[in-house]
């Protein structure tokens, strides 16, 4: 199988001072509706491809900590300032990529949504699955083995 057929893919930030490489395909894909991301957006939500850290590389440019400086990492290029990946706090083994950071992003609809007790009236997604919060730690194992047997992958 070649790595395309498995997941590999690029992408960067705006301006391109920051590129990344990801070599399997997402776990989940996933829009948050939270006031934070909101804001870090500019929009009514982020989507994120989450992936094992193992599959992930950054392959130019030094990402910087930008928005939220606590225990989840969101990284940032130190250019543009374009919201690139996020390492969220006490899962090391994965990272969770802006979906639209991807050179190609057409085919990442997200599964799940969350925080949707903050998300603006009028903004819709086509996610199977709805959390007024995150989804409980118990749920994910779950929710990535729906999501992978939908996408073939399971």
């Amino acid at each position: 199988m070649d790595e395309t057929a498995k997941g590999a893919r690029e992408g960067g930030c705006r301006c391109g001072q920051v590129r990344f490489r990801v070599t399997e395909a997402p776990l989940l894909t996933m829009a948050c509706h939270c006031k934070g991301c909101q804001q870090m957006t500019g929009s009514a939500f982020s989507l994120s491809t989450m992936h094992p850290t193992a599959g992930f590389e950054v392959t130019v440019g030094e990402p910087v900590v930008g928005g939220l400086h606590g225990p989840n990492r969101h990284l940032h290029c130190p250019h543009c300032m374009s919201w690139v990946f996020t390492r969220p706090d006490g899962a090391d083994w994965l990272v969770n990529v802006r979906a639209t950071m991807f050179d190609d992003a057409r085919d990442f609809v997200p599964f799940v949504e969350m925080f949707t007790d903050e998300r603006l009236p009028w903004a819709k997604t086509p996610a199977k699955r709805s959390y007024p919060r995150f989804p409980d730690l118990a749920d994910y194992q779950g929710l990535v083995s729906e999501f992978q047997a939908e996408r073939g992958g399971a």
